[in-house]
């Protein structure tokens, strides 16, 4: 197990299946901020889907094909990261954030998803980081313009979501273009 100071009192750390049950409420109690833009926000409804849910991210990490972190404050689960993709062979990831509107504002996501991209650009090898947003997402396009990435275009009605079509923003990052 390993933890990363994000600020004072905030950490990154993994978040893994025999914390469904903290997992699970942490849904709840931002499932209204994060539902119009996060999927897995409308399916997280319990203890057992939330396990469902990290479970599937400790097989793609044992898979080396993607891995979810916890950003906790003052001890409290309040958002997180994930590597949603990760394809080593292809040198390519798609990084993934939330966070609880509480706390928001303070760098968390900007300086944990900085600790990703290092980590797997200069540990792991890869050429390229993604990162995929609704285009009316405007904070999280934010973080993408903060961390140096260049938006490469929408993909026009790409993604469904409670029914509806929507646009995906793409945005990304190339090793050599990335300074930390």
């Amino acid at each position: 197990m390993f933890a990363r100071t994000l600020a004072d009192g905030a950490e990154l750390r993994p978040l893994e299946p025999w914390q469904a049950a903290e997992f699970a409420e942490h849904v709840r109690t931002v499932r209204a901020d994060l539902e119009e833009f996060i999927p897995w926000a409308r399916t997280i409804v319990d203890e057992e889907t939330a396990r469902a849910l990290l479970q599937s991210y400790a097989e793609r990490e044992a898979n080396d094909r993607g891995r979810i972190y916890g950003i906790w404050v003052d001890g409290v689960l309040q958002g997180g990261t994930l590597f949603r993709t990760f394809d080593a062979g292809q040198g390519v990831c798609e990084v993934g954030v939330w966070l609880a509107a509480g706390v928001r504002g303070r760098g968390l996501v900007t300086t944990a998803v900085r600790h990703m991209i290092d980590w797997a650009f200069g540990v792991r090898g890869l050429h390229r980081a993604e990162w995929l947003c609704d285009p009316r997402n405007t904070a999280s396009a934010a973080v993408a313009t903060r961390l140096g990435m260049t938006c490469e275009g929408v993909l026009r009605q790409a993604f469904v979501l409670g029914g509806e079509r929507r646009d995906t923003q793409v945005w990304a990052v190339l090793a050599d273009e990335w300074t930390s």
